[in-house]
C-alpha cells in the first residue's frame, strides 16, 4: 500500500506532460485582456484607502459603482469593459506612438458599492450601476442606470477634447460590447512559417483517455477509508487484505498512461517520487522531462484544466473504492420490499445503503390512493434505490421507533440517519425526491471553478463549504451529517480551488455559505464548535434555503408565506414569453431590494457604532472612568426580529385559479399577470399602487409599492383576505396568542369591574328601599308631617321612640 501514493503521483504526472506550460505567470492569463492584440490591464479597483491618491493621480477619471449581484450591473460590465479596453488601446490623430493614459491623462476605475458601500454613500451613488466622471477628485457627470456605448462615448469624448482640442476623429465608430478589436482593424501581418516550425524533439502526443471509475468496477471493491481533499488524495490506513484490490485498480491506470508517457516503469516511479519530494518546486529533476512534452498545438490557457483533470480523475478512483463492504444491487426486482423489525435493522440501519420507506395501516384511504404510485416508483427506481413499505397494524413497535404519528408517513433512511419526506404524494413528486436523494447519498461533491459553474446553470440553491489543508477529520464528519435534511431543497458542496477562494472572497477556513442565483450569504459563525454543530449549522440553512423568487406550493406555502410580507406574483406558465419576462423582472426586483436592505443594515450599523464611539469620546474627555467603561461595555444589538422580512415567491394563476380567486378577487386568464403583496400574518394583501394602478411584473412597479408598504403608517390601504366579522375574531385570536398573560389580565381586570358594577349596584337598590318605606307605631301615631319627615326617617332607620322636638305627638 505504501506504493500507491507515488503511483498516483505517476498518473498525475503523466497527464500533466500533456499540458502546455508557459514562462509567464499564471495571474497575467486571468488579470490581461487583449484588444486589438494590444495587453490591456484590468480595470483599476477603488477602495477608501486608495481613492484620495488615485482620485488625484489623473485628471480625468471614470468610475462605475456596481453590485456584484445586481442584473442590470452584470448586464452594463461587457459595455464598461469593452469601453475601457477601446480607449486604452485607442491613439489619437497624428500621434500612433502615444500611449492614451498619459497623453490625455485619462484613466477608467470600478467601486464595489457591496463592499465599500460608505465609499460609494460618499458619491451619492444611490442606485446601481452609476458612472460618475471626475475631474481633478471632482464629480463632473454622473450617468445612472445601464447606458450604451455611445453615450459613455459621448461623455469621454468631451473630456479628450477638453484636453487636447483637435486630436480626436470627427467620427467614430464604437464596437460592440464583448468584442475584442475595434472596428476596421487589421490584425498584424501572421508570423512566418519558420518561426511557427516547432524543434525536432521528442515529445508526448498522446495520453490514452484513463476511465478509472469503469476500470474500477472491474475490480472487486475493497473494505476502505478514504478521504479526499480537494485536488490531494490521502487514503486511510486499511488492513493488509484491501491492499491488493486497490493496487490493482491503480496499477491499470497507470499502466495505461505509463505506455505513452514514459518507456520503463522505474522511470515512471523515479518521477512520481522527484514529484512527491518536490511538490512546491516540480521544476527539481523533471523539468527538462515536462518541457519535452510539451505541444505547441496548445496554448497555455489549457493549464489550469489540465491541473486539475488528473487530481479529480485520481479522486474518482479513489472514491470508487469507497465503501464498508462489497455494494449490492439496489432494488433488483423492483418492487417496494415489505419490512419486519428483523429485516429492517439488518438491511435499512445496520447498513449505509439508502432506503426510501412507507408506513403505512391497511385500513388508510390516504394510503390506499398512494398505493399505486408508490409501486409505480419502486418500478422505476429498480437498480437504483431500494424501495420498502412497512405495515404499522403488524408492526406496531417499530413504527413507534420510528415516530410515526400518522398514515402515510415517508422516510427516507441512510445508515442511522432518516429524514421524512413532506412533499406531494404525486408520482412525480416521489420521483422528483428519489433522483436528488440517490445523488445526495453519493456524498458532498468535491468542485472547482468550471464545475461549480455549470452547477449554477442546473441548481437554483447550493451551499458551499470551503475547506483548506487544515481541515480536520471531525469537521468532515460534521459535513456529511448535512446532506440527509437538504434533499429536494438544495444541493451541498465542497471546495479548496483558489479560483472559488477569490470569486467568494475567502479568507477563514472552513467557511460556509450559500449561492442563491451567484449571490452569496455566508454562514456568520466561525468557531470550530459553531461551525460542526449541526443543528445551529440546519436552522441556518433552512432560513436560506429557498430561491430568491421560489415557486409556491401546497408543500412549502406555510414556509413562505408565515411571519414574512410576500411578493407574490400570479404568473400564468402557458405564456411562455410573458412568463419568462415577470420571472426575470422579479428576479432583478428581488436583487435590488436585497441590495437596498443590506445597505440599510450596514448604515444603522455604522450609525450605532458612531454613537458608541461619541459615548466613549465623551467619558474620556471628562475623565469618567466608569461611564468609559458603560460605553465599552453596549453592545450593538442588529436583532431585526421586530421587522417583518420582505421576501418573493410566484404561483402558477391557472392552476390555483380558485384559490386565487376566492382569496384576492384576481382571474389571471382575465386579467393578465399580476402582483399581490401579502402579510399572511394579519389576513391582509395590497394590489396597487400609490397611483390606485394594479401592481403589474415590473421592476419599478414592485419597487415602489414595496417601499410605501414597509413605511409606519401604511401609505397605501391594505385590503383583507377575509370578511370584516372574522376579522374581529382573528384579531381577538391573535392578540391572545401573542400576549396571553396580558390579555388574561384584561379578562380578569374586566370581569372584576363588572362584579363590583353589579355588586354596588344592589347595595345602592337596598339603601333606596329603606329610605322610601316607613313603619307606622303601633299607638295611633299619625302620618308623618312635611316638617317631621326628616325625624320620622331617622326614627324609622335608628328604631328611637322620641327624642325630637320635630316629631309627631300623640293627642
Amino acid at each position: 500500500m505504501r506504493w500507491l501514493p507515488l503511483l498516483l503521483g505517476a498518473a498525475r504526472l503523466a497527464v500533466a506532460t500533456s499540458t502546455t506550460t508557459t514562462t509567464e505567470p499564471e495571474d497575467d492569463v486571468t488579470e490581461y485582456t487583449k484588444f486589438n492584440d494590444v495587453s490591456v490591464p484590468p480595470l483599476l479597483e477603488l477602495t477608501p484607502d486608495n481613492w484620495e491618491k488615485e482620485s488625484k493621480a489623473s485628471k480625468w477619471l471614470m468610475v462605475k459603482h456596481y453590485s456584484p449581484y445586481c442584473p442590470h450591473c452584470i448586464d452594463f460590465a461587457p459595455t464598461y469593459q469593452t469601453l475601457y479596453e477601446f480607449y486604452y488601446t485607442s491613439k489619437p490623430l497624428g500621434n500612433e506612438n502615444a500611449n492614451f493614459t498619459t497623453f490625455y491623462d485619462f484613466r477608467f476605475g470600478t467601486i464595489n458599492c457591496v463592499a465599500y458601500y460608505d465609499l460609494c454613500s460618499a458619491h451619492k451613488a444611490s442606485s446601481y450601476p452609476t458612472t460618475t466622471l471626475y475631474k481633478n477628485g471632482e464629480q463632473v457627470e454622473a450617468l445612472k442606470g445601464v447606458k450604451s456605448m455611445s453615450v459613455l462615448s459621448g461623455i469621454v469624448e468631451k473630456a479628450l477634447e477638453e484636453t487636447k482640442p483637435g486630436s480626436r476623429p470627427a467620427k467614430l465608430e464604437l464596437p460592440k460590447p464583448g468584442e475584442i478589436v475595434a472596428p476596421g482593424y487589421v490584425p498584424k501581418v501572421a508570423a512566418t512559417k519558420d518561426t511557427k516550425e516547432t524543434s525536432n524533439v521528442d515529445s508526448v502526443k498522446d495520453v490514452p483517455k484513463v476511465d478509472l471509475v469503469k476500470d474500477s468496477a472491474t475490480v472487486e471493491q475493497p473494505v476502505k477509508d478514504t478521504f479526499i481533499t480537494g485536488n490531494d488524495e490521502y487514503l486511510m490506513p486499511t488492513p493488509k487484505t484491501e491492499d491488493k484490490a486497490a493496487d490493482k485498480v491503480v496499477e491499470k491506470v497507470v499502466d495505461k498512461v505509463a505506455d505513452k508517457a514514459t518507456e520503463t516503469k522505474a522511470t515512471e516511479i523515479k518521477a512520481a517520487e522527484t514529484k512527491a519530494a518536490s511538490k512546491a518546486d516540480p521544476s527539481v529533476d523533471d523539468t527538462a522531462k515536462i518541457e519535452k512534452a510539451k505541444g505547441k498545438e496548445e496554448d497555455k490557457k489549457s493549464t489550469p484544466a489540465a491541473y486539475y483533470e488528473a487530481p479529480a480523475v485520481a479522486a474518482a478512483a479513489a472514491a470508487s473504492i469507497k465503501g464498508n463492504k462489497p455494494k449490492t444491487t439496489p432494488n433488483p426486482n423492483g418492487i417496494s420490499q415489505p419490512l419486519t423489525a428483523e429485516s429492517f435493522q439488518s438491511q435499512v440501519t445496520m447498513t449505509q445503503e439508502p432506503w426510501f420507506i412507507k408506513f403505512y395501516a391497511p385500513w388508510c384511504h390516504h394510503c390506499q390512493a398512494m398505493a399505486a404510485n408508490w409501486a409505480q416508483v419502486a418500478r422505476e427506481m429498480k437498480g437504483r434505490l431500494n424501495i420498502g413499505e412497512v405495515n404499522c397494524e403488524q408492526e406496531a413497535r417499530l413504527c413507534k421507533d420510528v415516530r410515526v404519528t400518522g398514515y402515510p408517513t415517508i422516510q427516507f433512511f441512510r445508515g442511522g440517519e432518516r429524514v421524512e419526506y413532506t412533499g406531494l404524494r404525486g408520482l412525480g413528486d416521489f420521483l422528483a425526491y428519489a433522483e436528488k436523494a440517490i445523488d445526495i447519498s453519493k456524498g458532498v461533491q468535491d468542485v472547482d471553478a468550471a464545475s461549480f459553474k455549470a452547477l449554477e446553470e442546473k441548481e437554483e440553491v447550493i451551499f458551499v463549504y470551503f475547506y483548506d489543508h487544515a481541515t480536520t477529520t471531525e469537521d468532515f464528519l460534521a459535513l456529511e451529517r448535512l446532506p440527509l435534511s437538504l434533499i429536494g431543497r438544495a444541493k451541498l458542496v465542497k471546495t479548496r480551488d483558489p479560483e472559488m477562494y477569490d470569486r467568494f472572497k475567502i479568507t477563514t477556513w472552513p467557511r460556509l455559505l450559500v449561492s442563491r442565483e451567484g449571490r452569496p450569504t455566508y454562514y456568520q459563525p466561525l468557531t470550530p464548535n459553531e461551525m460542526r454543530g449541526t443543528r445551529q449549522v440546519l436552522n441556518w440553512m433552512k432560513s436560506v434555503w429557498l430561491p430568491i423568487v421560489p415557486e409556491m406550493t401546497a408543500s412549502n406555502a406555510r414556509e413562505i408565506m408565515d411571519g414574512k410580507i410576500v411578493v407574490l406574483g400570479l404568473l400564468n406558465r402557458d405564456d411562455e414569453e410573458s412568463f419568462n419576462g415577470a420571472i426575470r423582472e422579479m428576479k432583478s426586483a428581488a436583487s435590488e431590494w436585497m441590495d437596498k436592505q443590506i445597505q440599510l443594515f450596514q448604515l444603522e450599523r455604522q450609525e450605532l457604532r458612531n454613537a458608541k464611539q461619541l459615548r466613549i469620546e465623551e467619558a474620556e474627555d471628562r475623565n469618567d472612568q466608569r461611564a468609559l467603561r458603560n460605553a465599552k461595555n453596549i453592545r450593538i444589538n442588529m436583532d431585526r426580529a421586530d421587522r417583518k422580512e420582505i421576501t418573493f415567491a410566484w404561483v402558477d394563476g391557472v392552476f390555483w385559479q380558485r384559490w386565487i380567486r376566492t382569496t384576492y378577487g384576481i382571474d389571471v386568464k382575465d386579467t393578465g399577470d399580476r402582483i399581490i403583496i401579502n402579510d399572511e400574518d394579519n389576513r391582509r394583501y395590497w394590489d396597487q399602487t400609490t397611483t390606485g394602478n394594479p401592481i403589474v411584473p415590473s421592476r419599478t412597479s414592485i419597487l415602489e409599492t414595496i417601499t410605501k408598504i414597509s413605511q409606519n403608517p401604511l401609505n397605501i390601504k391594505p385590503k383583507l383576505t377575509i370578511s370584516a366579522f372574522e376579522k374581529l375574531f382573528f384579531d381577538i385570536r391573535m392578540t391572545f396568542s401573542e400576549h396571553p398573560y396580558l390579555s388574561m389580565g384584561c379578562i380578569l381586570g374586566i370581569a372584576f369591574g363588572c362584579l363590583s358594577w353589579f355588586r354596588n349596584s344592589a347595595r345602592a337598590q337596598r339603601r333606596a328601599g329603606h329610605g322610601t318605606h316607613f313603619k307606622l307605631e303601633e299607638g295611633g301615631i299619625g302620618a308623618p308631617s312635611e316638617k317631621g319627615s326628616t325625624g320620622g326617617f331617622i326614627q324609622s332607620v335608628f328604631g328611637g321612640s322620641g327624642g325630637s322636638s320635630n316629631g309627631p305627638k300623640a293627642d
